[in-house]
């Protein structure tokens, strides 16, 4: 019986003595705003793993494009110089090609069927192959919302062609330039944190984002028009790089995961929540809200994107099988 004791004391004595794991550096970019939902988000993300997983997690909210720029987060997760980031589904599709098909206007039909598409199947082979291919894991899909146009100064808007001449600020990629020009517009490069003021100037005469980065960047302010296009059901990926995923130990991969769901719910919920409620508050700000032909614009886009080298790259079938989502 002694000995037996004496064993137990020894092995608490060494649980005791056992060091602590160390605590894994999360740093996180996004090129969004403080009032932005998706920066909020990542507050939520940090504090479920304080809960969950008390002292293992050193979460740091690097907002407004502070640490890195917008599309440079990818190369910095890659080089090993960033953790985590909302990257967008263009930023994937400058090194996988074949996923420019989740860049195409007028893809997903609506909130729900985004979350349907990226919770089967479909999600689960890309996630695959972006950890094959580029070392980084997508944890989990973000509604950034439905984007519009804003306008800095009021025109009649109906079809793609009431754009023409029209400067619409679009990220630096060739895949977000190419949908601006399927728009009808004269797709301009500009990053983010440089949209308010080419507003104000005159250096764009528009610029396309969801209603409520619309209202917490506010580029309101600098619009005097919004056009309900609902051009594209947009989503962001909350990811990590593969390196630091790897180096946690298999029982924080769980903890890290439902976190991103939790800080993913607060999210969605919150942004679908503010796009009802956005157009009326602008409204009252004085902003003219119209309403194009949708279906003129659905045709034109889609119309661009099948008849483009973008769509000879997209996987046999895919389009079909998202499509076939309910």
């Amino acid at each position: 019986m002694a000995r037996a004791s004496k064993s137990c004391l020894c092995l608490v004595l060494a649980l005791l003595a056992a060091p602590a794991p160390a605590q894994t550096l999360l740093r996180i970019s996004t090129p969004a705003v403080p009032d932005d939902w998706h920066v909020k988000m990542l507050y939520v993300f940090r504090d479920e793993l304080a809960k969950t997983a008390p002292g293992r997690f050193d979460v740091q909210v690097h907002h407004s494009g502070t640490l890195f720029r917008q599309g440079a987060e990818v190369v910095a997760m890659q080089r090993g110089n960033l953790e985590m980031a909302l990257l967008s589904m263009q930023d994937i599709a400058r090194q996988l090609p074949e996923y420019s098909i989740f860049t195409a206007g007028y893809l997903m039909r609506d909130p729900r069927h985004l979350q349907k598409v990226w919770g089967g199947a479909i999600g689960d082979e890309v996630r695959r192959r972006v950890a094959q291919a580029m070392g980084i894991e997508l944890l989990q899909v973000v509604y950034l919302g439905t984007r519009q146009l804003s306008l800095r100064e009021p025109r009649t808007v109906k079809t793609p062609a009431d754009l023409a001449g029209v400067k619409l600020r679009m990220p630096g990629s060739k895949e977000w330039l190419f949908l601006g020009q399927a728009l009808g517009a004269s797709a301009t490069p500009l990053a983010f944190t440089e949209v308010y003021l080419g507003l104000k100037t005159g250096t764009i005469d528009a610029q396309d984002n969801p209603l409520p980065t619309l209202k917490s960047a506010k580029f309101y302010e600098v619009t005097k028009q919004i056009v309900l296009t609902s051009h594209l059901v947009d989503s962001l990926q909350l990811a990590i790089a593969g390196k630091t995923w790897s180096a946690l130990p298999g029982a924080d991969h769980d903890k890290v995961k439902k976190a991103a769901a939790a800080a993913a719910r607060f999210n969605d919920e919150n942004r679908e929540r503010e796009e009802r409620e956005l157009v009326e508050f602008f409204r009252a700000q004085g902003i003219a809200v119209t309403t194009p032909d949708v279906e003129a614009f659905r045709k034109t886009v889609q119309s661009a994107y099948l008849n483009s080298e973008y769509a000879k790259q997209w996987p046999r079938g895919l389009l079909g099988r998202i499509n076939a989502v309910r």
